[in-house]
């Protein structure tokens, strides 16, 4: 058998030219084979045939590259939930751009590791490029590190707290992301205290009540795009109340964080710049495939007490000698260069690009509403803030509304998330598609009309 060929190199192109259309056309078969936004059939009947499909996992003689890439690309495909699909719209999970995939296939065929000079020398230097441009939509003198989301962004930023303060107390309301308590139990830090939230958003009588009975360093999250609704946290009210208590803030801005790009929706941010650090996280409403997610700080010092040394990776004196020093950029050694897809985004789309995206996007959320609003048998729970949708067949109790989704999801209808507000149990429709149309939308409430027990 001959050595199969590298994806990188000058002859790696020719090499992955014919396995590309490979893909390409087992993704476009697969979409087909499954018809709608998810495989029918529930788990049980998913893993089935993907076992059926990939049995032998280890073959003792390969099946060479274009039969394997044609199998399994199909099999993940069909088998695939859909956010390209309108009707797949429960998480907070983008439908990638065609750019940014394109990127992403470069930077796997290259392979940079983005922890020593040596391995990433132009990857590198576009990293500290893109990432303080984008924290320069926040901070004028600010920097970033590129993460894997918004539970890695949170934790950094909470490690800074910790490397600030010691035991740094962290404040949080009863509706910020789960990744918080994680982050805390993980470096060793009190519990966070939780403030309540009882509209969505942080009580500020409360969180000035709590500020005023801790003692202590103190680290304020706030949240600007919460994942259960999509709201955003009075953000220079807390600020004030930060300023008057002598607290640090950091603000998770992972869903909402992109609303900077647009002209129309950015004041919804107001206070964001007052932040000790802000979690940012692209492969949400920035579309971008897994991972795109980043911690911006308002100056670079700040990152300081990430220095780390190895001397096979940053020796002092090839330090002293002007080889650029990455291991302080991430806790992570070995990480993939997921600033390039983000690169290549910003270039290709501009701001009045991304803004048209982001605007297209919370106006379709607003259409949702209106025809929920408009329904006979449907009840909204409220406008969006974002592009988060929430609502509800009328009358019915939350175990009506869970099997409803259930349903859904077992037939390979749509997806749809669920989230408890007002003490109810509501439907969730996270729309990031900008390609949604009206006709989407009153499809997606058809089936819905369809599923709703009489």
């Amino acid at each position: 058998m001959s050595t199969p060929p590298l994806a990188g190199g000058a002859a790696g192109p020719n090499a992955l030219r014919p396995l590309v259309g490979t893909v390409l056309d087992a993704l476009h078969d697969g979409a087909a084979d499954r018809i709608g936004p998810l495989p029918p059939g529930g788990p049980q009947a998913v893993a089935a045939r993907v076992r059926a499909t990939a049995h032998p996992v280890l073959p003792d003689t390969g099946t060479g590259a274009e039969e394997a890439l044609r199998t399994l690309v199909h099999a993940i495909t069909e088998g695939a939930a859909d956010p390209a699909d309108p009707r797949c719209a429960a998480h907070l999970h983008c439908p990638p751009l065609a750019v940014a995939a394109a990127a992403d296939l470069a930077a796997s065929a290259l392979n940079p590791s983005m922890d020593s000079w040596d391995q990433a020398p132009a990857a590198s230097e576009l990293e500290s490029l893109v990432t303080r441009a984008i924290a320069a939509e926040i901070y004028p003198a600010g920097d970033a590190l590129v993460t894997t989301g918004g539970s890695e962004s949170n934790q950094l930023a909470l490690l800074l707290a910790r490397e600030r303060h010691g035991a740094v107390r962290i404040v949080c309301g009863a509706n910020a992301h789960h990744s918080l308590n994680r982050a805390a139990w993980l470096l060793g830090l009190p519990e966070p205290l939780t403030v309540p939230s009882p509209s969505g958003t942080i009580d500020l009588a409360a969180l000035d009540e709590a500020l005023t009975a801790t003692h202590g360093p103190v680290l304020v999250t706030a949240t600007a795009g919460t994942t259960d609704a999509g709201l955003i946290d009075p953000l220079p009210e807390i600020a004030d109340l930060c300023d008057r208590h002598g607290a640090e803030l950091h603000i998770d801005a992972a869903y909402g964080g992109p609303l900077l790009f647009s002209a129309l929706h950015r004041l919804l941010l107001a206070g964001l710049e007052r932040a000790h650090s802000v979690t940012l996280d692209l492969h949400k409403l920035g579309w971008q495939p897994v991972a795109a997610g980043l911690l911006a700080v308002p100056c670079p010092a700040t990152l300081d007490a990430l220095t780390h040394q190895a001397d096979y990776l940053n020796a002092d004196d090839d330090t002293e000698a002007g080889l650029p020093d990455l291991l302080g950029r991430s806790l992570r050694t070995t990480r993939r260069p997921d600033v390039f897809k983000i690169a290549v985004t910003l270039r290709a789309l501009g701001r009045t690009g991304l803004a048209a995206l982001v605007d297209r996007t919370c106006a379709i959320a607003v259409e949702l509403a209106d025809l929920i609003d408009g329904h006979p048998g449907l009840d909204l729970y409220d406008r969006p803030t974002i592009s988060t949708v929430l609502f509800r067949p009328t009358g019915a109790d939350d175990a009506t509304v869970a099997a409803i989704r259930r349903t859904l999801l077992t037939e390979g209808h749509a997806v749809l998330g669920r989230a408890r507000a007002d003490n109810r149990l509501w439907l969730k429709a996270t729309l990031l598609n900008p390609h949604a149309t009206t006709g989407d939308l009153e499809a997606l409430l058809k089936l819905l009309e369809g599923s709703t027990p009489r």
